[in-house]
């Protein structure tokens, strides 16, 4: 039964893009009190499907499941190999390290190919509030623009560079402010 509930519980996520609320949860899974809809929350928190943020919403967390780990692929040389299960990975804690400052975004331009980051592209960026280092790539805001280029700091000024010889460095006229990091980069074939 808790598979059917679970079940439920994806299709309305994939639906609407959003977790259900107690209520919803309630009405969608036919129980009679929110205290049933408490203690399936709780059961999904403790299995690691669901997660709850600083402010009790729920989070999907392996709500896709798990995807086989089959081991390594020479990109050199052919050499022989078995397919073997190493491992299961889920690509949510591979590519995510804090859920609650991550967002997708599409790309658009080509001032980052040599970064190996291609039109139509998404970057997985996380919010930060610090300075970001030297080298990593970032998503800023320079002079009410936004863009996505290395960071840079040469004599105490920052700057921003594109990695791309066709595109020039950005040097902030008036004000530039790092929003997030780029962490990943998915590209679908």
């Amino acid at each position: 039964m808790i598979d059917s509930y679970k079940n439920k519980i994806i299709s309305f996520y994939k639906r609407t893009k959003r977790m259900p609320s107690y209520a919803e949860i309630m009405k969608l899974l036919g129980f009679k009190s929110k205290n049933a809809v408490y203690k399936l929350v709780n059961k999904l928190v403790g299995e690691g499907m669901l997660e709850k943020d600083s402010s009790g919403r729920l989070v999907p967390n392996k709500l896709f499941g798990e995807v086989p780990m089959l081991g390594l692929v020479e990109a050199g040389f052919p050499t022989a190999a078995e397919e073997e299960l190493v491992d299961t990975m889920s690509l949510d804690d591979y590519l995510i390290e804090n859920k609650e400052a991550t967002y997708l975004l599409e790309v658009k331009g080509e001032s980052m190919i040599d970064a190996g980051i291609q039109e139509g592209d998404l970057v997985i960026a996380e919010r930060i509030s610090r300075e970001p280092k030297i080298g990593e790539i970032v998503i800023a805001e320079v002079d009410g623009g936004w863009t996505m280029k290395y960071f840079r700091k040469t004599d105490g000024k920052v700057w921003l560079e594109p990695a791309n010889k066709d595109f020039k460095p950005i040097y902030p006229e008036n004000d530039l402010k790092v929003a997030a990091v780029v962490k990943g980069v998915v590209r679908k074939y």
